[in-house]
């Protein structure tokens, strides 16, 4: 995202607080503080909410962004969102979805009203999530996470991740047809290891998310 991309981001959606997935969001704040005319609405269950003012936006860490003002008003503002309701963000439609990680995560659902593309964040096996994405008419694509290669499985069960195995397993529970299936999430040290068995599965329509890829459903 370009420098003046970044300028128009508003709402961000948090599925979980781990590092890896919110490092930037205070830096990014931080970077636009003076010229934010409108706050950064920042969309997470109360839960995740909780765990972002404890332990990232706490004085310690970072500015609790949420209590600052600019000459303009408020720089950000937590949405609290629901689980497994339906909730608007900007012109999309989203639903958020519990699934199996070691700290409160959501799944996405999201719909522009023409193309639905269900996210899995990060999980291990779970139910709901395939439960919820199974009664959605019309999936387009489903990106999926796969963090560890077979070798791993001990470490991605105590961690609550996919690895290509236990994603197949999971695969099963999924009832749509014909949908793109990217595979997200991916640990670099293990990238190429993960794609070469993702490959070996033989799923049809699996394949591994592009970095800077522009796709269109």
């Amino acid at each position: 995202m370009s420098a003046e991309e970044r300028k128009h981001v508003r709402d961000i959606i948090v599925t979980h607080p781990h590092m890896d997935h919110i490092a930037s969001l205070p830096i990014f704040i931080d970077d636009l503080f003076e010229t934010l005319k409108s706050p950064v609405r920042v969309y997470a269950t109360p839960e995740v909410i909780d765990l972002l003012e404890r332990d990232i936006f706490n004085w310690n860490v970072y500015p609790r962004f949420s209590e600052l003002k600019n000459e303009f008003g408020p720089v950000m503002e937590y949405v609290p969102i629901p689980k497994g309701e339906e909730f608007k963000v900007a012109h999309l439609t989203v639903t958020a979805v519990a699934v199996n990680h070691i700290v409160p995560t959501v799944g996405l659902i999201v719909s522009d009203g023409k193309s639905t593309v269900a996210f899995s964040s990060d999980t291990s096996e779970t139910d709901e999530f395939w439960s919820v994405v199974n009664r959605v008419r019309h999936i387009d694509a489903l990106l999926i996470e796969a963090s560890f290669p077979d070798s791993m499985a001990k470490l991605a069960e105590v961690s609550r991740h996919y690895t290509p195995a236990s994603l197949q397993r999971d695969l099963r529970k999924l009832s749509h047809n014909g949908l793109d299936i990217l595979a997200v999430h991916i640990k670099p040290a293990y990238r190429q290891m993960v794609i070469d068995e993702l490959n070996a599965l033989n799923i049809p329509k699996l394949d591994v998310m592009e970095s800077g890829r522009i796709y269109n459903w």
